[in-house]
Parts: structure tokens; sequence; C-alpha cells
């Protein structure tokens, strides 16, 4: 079968095609014959070796997270799955990797796919949904609060902005003017132009703030949080309870605790909370978005559509951050 494999990292990453042998199904995991697969900036950002503390791929490696597609085989211990079944999901951390032809997909990290959506609309989701649920429960956003969700013409913020809504959130957001009317139809109720106005002059007194920038940002969203406000940050600073989480050495522990002080410091000087956040696979909260989108709730946001012999090109596409919404990539016309 042919896959898209990470070589080496570094500035000059390689990343080839190659034929690899078909997986071996472990007993509880599915074999799914591959549609299509959602791309995620960190797909840019692995290779370049960014994470590379913190992800522990075994070289060389499968690249991709965000799947859709057939059940083709299935592990004896596997129960909520059968062959023919139409199923989505993230393997994002799990050392495997999704583009590729067939996939071995544990069964806690799939779940059948929405109803409603082809393929390609499904393995739009997975990162981006399962990322802004889990931020949100991670700093309990309420209903009748406000949250503010910088790049909302982005894959994460297309689809927060929704989620944010739906639980009754107020949102605001910062995009282009050309990009105004799609975050407003998605749910924005405060949107600013990024490019004429500082979104940190313009707000105060928010409840959220979820980091969806890396740089400076994340330093000047503090200042328009309320006392008892949260910033959760799906870029970093990576911070100490996530290498603790992650079972880290005590260099590591070390090195983050320092990483993040700067904007600790910050957060405590003005009495907010700041939280790293890394998305982990959760089949059952894919299960709980596909209801909600096929009650017409939720939906995905895809800018461009490339085939599996131009994922290279959708990478470079991706990387230069003007993607409204998601970019995809589809194994077969039938996608």
């Amino acid at each position: 079968m042919k896959a898209l494999v990470l070589k080496s990292y570094g500035k000059n990453a390689r990343l080839d095609f190659e034929t690899r042998p078909m997986p071996r199904v472990k007993d509880n995991e599915i074999l799914v014959k591959i549609h299509a697969v959602g791309l995620n900036p960190i797909d840019n950002m692995i290779p370049a070796g960014t994470f590379k503390p913190i992800l522990q791929f075994t070289l060389p490696a499968v690249m991709g997270s965000d799947l859709a597609g057939i059940v083709v085989e299935r592990g004896k211990k596997v129960t909520r799955f059968h062959s023919g079944d139409a199923v989505y999901a993230s393997i994002f951390d799990t050392d495997n990797g999704a583009l590729s032809e067939y996939v071995a997909v544990p069964e806690s990290a799939a779940s059948l796919k929405p109803r409603s959506l082809d393929f390609i609309e499904a393995a739009s989701l997975p990162m981006v949904a399962l990322t802004s649920w889990q931020a949100f429960e991670h700093v309990n956003l309420l209903a009748g609060q406000k949250v503010f969700i910088p790049a909302g013409s982005g894959g994460i913020g297309t689809f927060a902005i929704q989620l944010a809504r739906h639980l009754g959130a107020s949102v605001a957001t910062t995009t282009s003017a050309g990009n105004s009317e799609l975050v407003s139809r998605l749910g924005a109720q405060h949107v600013i132009d990024y490019k004429t106005q500082d979104f940190e002059k313009v707000l105060s007194g928010y409840d959220v703030v979820l980091g969806t920038l890396r740089g400076d940002s994340i330093q000047k969203a503090i200042q328009i949080l309320r006392p008892g406000g949260n910033l959760v940050s799906l870029t970093g600073p990576v911070d100490l309870p996530f290498a603790r989480h992650r079972n880290m050495n005590p260099f590591m522990k070390a090195l983050f605790w320092l990483m993040s002080r700067k904007i600790n410091e910050m957060a405590s000087q003005r009495q907010v909370r700041y939280g790293f956040h890394f998305v982990h696979p959760d089949g059952s909260r894919l299960s709980d978005i596909a209801e909600l989108v096929d009650a017409g709730k939720l939906a995905p946001v895809i800018d461009r559509v490339f085939s599996f012999e131009e994922t290279l090109s959708a990478l470079s596409y991706l990387k230069t951050g003007h993607a409204k919404g998601k970019v995809v990539v589809a194994f077969s016309p039938e996608s």
C-alpha cells in the first residue's frame, strides 16, 4: 500500500511516498480503508521538528492524523464496529499516521461518521472538533460567558465558533474584512479586522480565550480577560502541568516550567489562569459530535480538496495560512 512517510526532521525535512506493508490489526483495532484525510497545521510543524520533544515518532513514520473511511477488518476484542461501517477518527499522538491507503485505528479513537456527511466532510472534523470540545471542557465554558477565538476563519476557528455558540457563549473573533461574513454566519457576534484593529484595545471582560495563534498574541490576550478568567492555549508555551501529565523526565519538566514562567507570571498578576492544551483521541466524543452534526447544530467548513498524490502541495498550501476552514486529501473519486 502507498503512504506518505516522514524520513527526517528539520528545515529540509524529508517527506516521501513509499510502498509499505499492510498494517497488522491488533485485538483492539479496526483496519480502515481510507477515503479522505483532513490536514492540520501541526502536520507541517511535526516535520520541522517543532514538537519533537513532545511527540515521539519512530522514523520513518506515516504522516497525518484525521481520517474517514470504511472498516475492512476488526480485531478480536472490537465490539463497536463491523466490516462495512463508515467511520471517522483522529489517531493523533499514537505513533501511527492517516496518510496511507489502509490504517489500523484503535477502537477507542473511532466513531461512526456523521450520516449527513460524505467522507471528505467527515475527515475534516476530528482534530478541530476534539480540540475545541476538550479545550472548552478544560475551562468549563458556560452559557452566557464571553469567549474570544482568534483567527476565526481558520480550521480551528470555524469549528470552535460554532461549538461555543451551541454551548450558549458569546463569541468574538479576528479575521480579515473579506472573511467577516463567513465568521458571522458561523456565529461570531463581535468580528475584529485584525489588519486595522488591535483586539486587545477593543475587547475587555472576557471569560475565556482560546489561544490559537503563536507569538505575542497569547500575552496580549491576557489583557482582555476578567479576573478569574481562563486562557487555554493550543500553541504554547507548554507548561509544567502538561509535562507532568505526560510523565516527562525532570529536565523536561524544568524546561517547560521555565518556558511558561513569563506567561504564568503575567496571568497571576491579572488574576487569570493559563493552561496549555494538547488534543487527545476520543471516539466517544466524536460520537457526540456526529450527533450534533446530524442534528444540524455543527457543520464542516472546507477550503480545498487535494488528491492523495497532491498531498505535498496540500501541505504547502496549508502552510500559507490562507485556508478558510479545512484542507482535505481525498483518496478516491467516491470520497
